[in-house]
């Protein structure tokens, strides 16, 4: 509106026969100056804006990245949640399967122990009970052959070095063929089921001669 009523005053003022050539170009160069102060303060106010429509995308752009980080962030962490429960749950049912029989498994433990008892009474030169002892030395590897199958194994350590993980030590004898801490005579055979001990094998332990009781054993 300034520039406007600037215009219409020179026009004015030019058609008036009172106005000199001097006061025109006054005038005239007035009103130029105007103008260029004008477009000025409008072209700063048009960058004004441009630049806070700048900031403000830059600002929405900053909180979109910062929000796709936090989402990926719970993403990754409900994944990895997921997936160490998944692996608990596993491992719990290979546990459960692994040893669901045990207690199972260990009161059929006195039925091989009485089995292998008839077989060390029994008289193998008796041609009376030979078919006897056949028949229970039979049902023993049977029987041995079935437990085996369900990851059951016999710990029978004759001549091994003593392990006090599997073996318990009934009594020591001193021996001069044998190094110390060997098993010399297994008294009951020991199981185990999947690598867990169910039951120590019973021993005698070898010492030197007149070496005393090795308690590090």
């Amino acid at each position: 509106m300034a520039v406007k009523n600037l215009l219409k005053e020179y026009t004015e003022l030019s058609m008036s026969n009172e106005q000199t050539p001097q006061q025109g170009e006054e005038l005239e160069t007035d009103i130029e100056v105007e103008v260029e102060q004008q477009d000025a303060e409008q072209e700063f106010v048009e960058l004004t804006e441009d630049q806070q429509r700048i900031d403000e995308l830059e600002a929405a752009v900053i909180a979109a990245e910062s929000k796709v980080v936090d989402q990926k962030d719970s993403v990754m962490r409900a994944i990895a949640d997921a997936d160490n429960a998944r692996k608990r749950a596993q491992g719990e049912i290979d546990k459960a399967r692994k040893f669901a029989l045990e207690k199972f498994a260990g009161e059929l433990l006195p039925v091989a122990d009485n089995l292998e008892r008839a077989l060390q009474v029994a008289n193998p030169e008796d041609e009376a009970i030979k078919p006897i002892i056949d028949g229970v030395e039979l049902t023993l590897k049977s029987f041995l052959s079935t437990i085996e199958k369900f990851g059951m194994s016999v710990i029978d350590p004759q001549g091994q070095p003593f392990n006090p993980e599997k073996h318990q030590a009934m009594s020591m004898q001193e021996n001069a063929e044998l190094a110390p801490n060997t098993v010399l005579a297994v008294m009951q055979k020991g199981y185990e089921i999947n690598g867990r001990l169910l039951r120590p094998a019973m021993v005698m332990v070898t010492r030197a001669p007149e070496a005393g009781v090795d308690t590090q054993a």
